[in-house]
């Protein structure tokens, strides 16, 4: 992935704000960019340490005094794999090279973490050794790197002990699942710092993820992190949006599903008590609960969600209206709040006249042209029309349905997700968006074999929803 320097001092900023001891910017030496990042944020006189990873080299180092850097991340490889087969040194060569960077950054006035690179496959006596001088000439913390995700919680215990010689940090990836539990395992074995990405981004596998590591260490072992957890979710998003890398679907803490229920018995132990199948608050970490439906509802978490859309069913029509949505469930559909509204008004013989009709969009994109669409609508019986530019079709699209019922409505899309139901390049597209006005949140969606298509359906659908809860709570 790759991140512009207005970009990163944007994540920098979120990560000072939420509590973050040490923000490792980048690699100053890897392109002007990096460097340009680097000065944003050293400039900017955040709250936490700003850092850069840097070689054993003396341009690294300068690189990082010149551009601003308050430490330096010097990663040296202690492995003999590292040591013989990727540098084709010896132990002693690598030895000198570390201790004389260390020296030399203390010169220009940094900070230095010296970080063993492998250190999982090191010698731990040589690792020790390396430690111990690297102390003596200045290093003011030491880290130990799981490079690829070896260790085990027990063997972490049992080696990072004897290197608590100055602070250590540990630095763990996620190959084989256990970098969250090697990285907890070091923290009680005596390190006092802990490398973490936000989403658990990384190399292969990724890293540990910050925002595991925070709620495991202060809801399982009440451990205050300093971190305000309720702008977690915020910041996860924001680094998702940035990046262009998805969070899974399944993650803990910020992933789509992670406080979303189903099951109606779940469902109905949440509306009573959040604690039955909740380990956290979501607004613990600045997320709400969601409750979806579909097949596996039951008839408490449809009134539920029936009466927050403002539907007040009797028995004989909830009954209909749970066992349609369970019908649509079978089919194998995505159940959406249009949909759940839909079923409401026909089970319930409520006369819906949508307030928005398409009369027509035009869209124009192309290698050389900026996206830019147009529409004309009907809007309460009136006609109106709206254009907007975007980063591409959809976006423009989008942005100038939002635009065109500004006056009657401010409506924002939260979220938007695009699903080939069938393949080849006429593939059925099933498009969900989430929209909001005013604090209420409601999905839609749209299915068509053009893409544009469907999502102007899916948000004109969730749009006349919207304003027509406006209608009735107006009337």
């Amino acid at each position: 992935m790759s991140l512009t320097p207005a970009e990163k001092f944007e994540i920098a900023s979120r990560l000072s704000d939420i509590g973050t001891d040490v923000i490792e910017v980048g690699s100053v030496v890897a392109s002007e960019g990096e460097r340009e990042a680097m000065r944003l944020v050293a400039d900017a006189g955040l709250a936490a340490e700003c850092c850069t990873y840097v070689r054993a080299l003396k341009l690294d180092i300068d690189y990082a005094a010149d551009f601003g850097a308050d430490s330096v991340h010097l990663v040296i490889p202690v492995s003999d794999l590292h040591i013989t087969k990727k540098m084709q040194k010896t132990r002693s060569e690598i030895c000198r090279m570390a201790w004389d960077a260390v020296e030399y950054a203390k010169e220009r006035g940094l900070i230095v973490e010296l970080s063993g690179e492998d250190a999982s496959r090191a010698d731990q006596e040589f690792l020790l050794q390396v430690f111990s001088e690297g102390v003596e000439r200045g290093a003011d913390r030491l880290c130990f790197c799981d490079t690829v995700g070896l260790l085990t919680p027990e063997l972490t215990a049992e080696i990072i002990p004897p290197l608590c010689i100055a602070p250590l940090s540990i630095h763990c990836h996620d190959d084989l699942g256990f970098a969250l539990a090697n990285t907890v395992a070091a923290l009680k074995a005596g390190a006092t710092c802990a490398h973490v990405t936000v989403n658990g981004l990384g190399e292969r596998a990724g890293n540990t993820a910050f925002e595991e590591l925070v709620m495991a260490l202060e809801v399982l072992y009440n451990c205050r992190t300093g971190v305000v957890t309720e702008k977690i979710y915020p910041l996860a998003t924001l680094v998702s949006r940035l990046t262009g890398v998805e969070m899974p679907t399944c993650k803990p803490i910020v992933g789509a599903m992670a406080f979303t229920h189903e099951s109606g018995i779940h469902a109905h132990g949440i509306l009573r008590d959040s604690s039955t199948y909740e380990p956290i608050r979501p607004e613990t970490v600045g997320r709400k609960r969601r409750i979806v439906l579909g097949k596996h509802s039951g008839k408490a978490s449809v009134e539920a969600a029936l009466i927050e859309m403002g539907y007040h069913p009797d028995k004989g029509h909830l009954t209909e209206i749970v066992q349609r949505i369970k019908y649509l469930g079978d089919k194998g559909k995505r159940i959406t709040d249009a949909d759940i509204m839909a079923i409401a008004d026909t089970v319930l013989n409520i006369d819906y006249t949508p307030v928005i009709t398409m009369r027509q969009f035009t869209v124009v994109s192309g290698s050389n042209t900026i996206p830019t669409a147009s529409v004309l609508l009907t809007v309460n019986g009136e006609e109106i029309s709206g254009a907007s530019t975007g980063t591409g079709p959809v976006d423009a699209a989008v942005e100038a349905l939002r635009r065109s019922v500004a006056d009657v409505g401010d409506i924002r899309l939260e979220e938007y997700h695009v699903d080939a139901i069938t393949g080849g390049t006429d593939a059925l597209v099933d498009v969900t968006v989430t929209l909001s006005k005013d604090g209420k949140i409601i999905t839609s969606k749209g299915a068509r074999t053009d893409i544009i298509m469907a999502s102007v359906e899916a948000v004109i659908a969730g749009m006349n929803r919207l304003l027509y809860e406006k209608q009735k709570e107006e009337t």
